[in-house]
């Protein structure tokens, strides 16, 4: 079936906004300028600044979700339901850890390369699948363990990619070896997260857009207030600021005010993650969460040719790999490789399809595909 101009549109906005929310983070990474005091130039390294940057744009997921609610009170949409039960505390664990884990990634952003980066995130589907086993009690099927396992191999290679690209430069070397385990730490709590949100969230049919502007709102509160005693934790050279603290907001602003570029960047940041979410809901709802991970996996490679073309980074064959064997990884987890089988067996003949269909008896894997 033919996709109509909305969800062509949905699914461009989806692609062009997920890209330009890590490209747009890099480049910030990228620039150099002066901070406070006249301190000689430096690059501009504030996570802890980006992140809530970053969940001021999910707060204003929150604004969509009003404005939504009321066109859908013109038009009798149940989906909207403005009575819809709703306690804003279960969000605040999920939020923790969205904090946590979303910080942790900028951190290690400013030591690995953007498309690895992107590309390193794909071990979200490791630890979820396996803490949706242990909390959630669910089973998965033999094609999720092959997803996860491919997973791990795809991360080994992408891994790998890295170390070679670096491996004549042992402080570069070290960086990257940093913030590739940081991305991986950051996915553990990042699946967490998402396990979270399915127990004690989504089972009490809160809106998508308003689970992401609560948390947002959390995030964005409780971070804000934590960049006060980050301007006073020493943090030695995980810093990258001149006084050596945790984060110095100051710095940022002044870095800011003499490099006008670098608010173009967070702006970016911003309204690309506002975007990128309602898009994301959007697509799983008009079309179907297939399609949503099939566009997230052609994000990274945007992300990945934008990066190479920009000279942020050279060009290794292994990541092509390491890409590929990701990309299966996630099809097997996702399902996507049902519909090719299920072509395949309509061209089997008689026999073998009622030899099939006893095999797969829907009585038989109910419960796996409930999962």
């Amino acid at each position: 079936m033919a996709w109509t101009k909305y969800q062509l549109f949905l699914a461009g906005l989806m692609l062009v906004t997920g890209s330009i929310n890590t490209l747009s983070a890099k480049w910030a990474d990228n620039f150099v300028a002066q901070g406070c005091g006249g301190s000689k130039e430096h690059s501009f390294q504030h996570p802890f600044l980006q992140a809530v940057g970053m969940f001021l744009g999910e707060f204003s997921c929150l604004a969509a979700f009003y404005l939504l609610r009321c066109r859908a009170a013109r038009y009798s949409d149940a989906s909207m339901d403005p009575q819809q039960p709703f306690n804003p505390l279960l969000f605040l664990a999920p939020a923790l850890c969205d904090m946590t884990g979303t910080s942790i990634m900028y951190v290690a952003l400013n030591m690995t390369s953007a498309s690895s980066f992107q590309m390193l995130r794909g071990a979200v589907i490791i630890f979820t699948g396996l803490f949706s086993v242990a909390f959630l009690g669910r089973r998965l099927v033999l094609s999720q363990w092959l997803g996860i396992l491919a997973t791990i191999a795809g991360l080994v290679v992408v891994g790998l990619a890295d170390l070679l690209s670096k491996h004549d430069d042992q402080h570069k070397l070290s960086e990257v070896i940093t913030g590739d385990l940081l991305i991986i730490m950051a996915q553990i709590i990042v699946s967490i997260q998402m396990v979270l949100e399915e127990k004690f969230v989504y089972k009490h049919n809160v809106h998508p857009l308003r689970a992401v502007g609560t948390e947002g709102l959390f995030g964005f509160v409780i971070l804000s207030l934590l960049l006060v005693p980050m301007y006073y934790i020493p943090a030695g050279s995980f810093s990258g600021n001149p006084r050596g603290m945790l984060e110095d907001a100051l710095d940022a602003f002044c870095q800011v005010g003499r490099q006008p570029l670098i608010a173009l960047a967070l702006l970016g940041n911003i309204s690309s993650i506002a975007f990128f979410n309602f898009a994301g809901i959007s697509v799983t709802k008009e079309m179907s969460a297939t399609t949503r991970m099939v566009l997230d996996s052609l994000r990274t490679v945007v992300i990945w040719a934008l990066s190479l073309a920009l000279g942020w980074e050279a060009f290794h064959p292994l990541q092509i790999l390491g890409f590929l064997i990701l990309l299966m990884g996630t099809a097997l987890y996702n399902g996507l490789h049902r519909p090719l089988l299920a072509r395949l067996a309509r061209g089997q003949s008689p026999a073998e399809e009622g030899e099939r269909e006893r095999l797969l008896d829907p009585s038989r894997t109910l419960i796996n595909d409930a999962s």
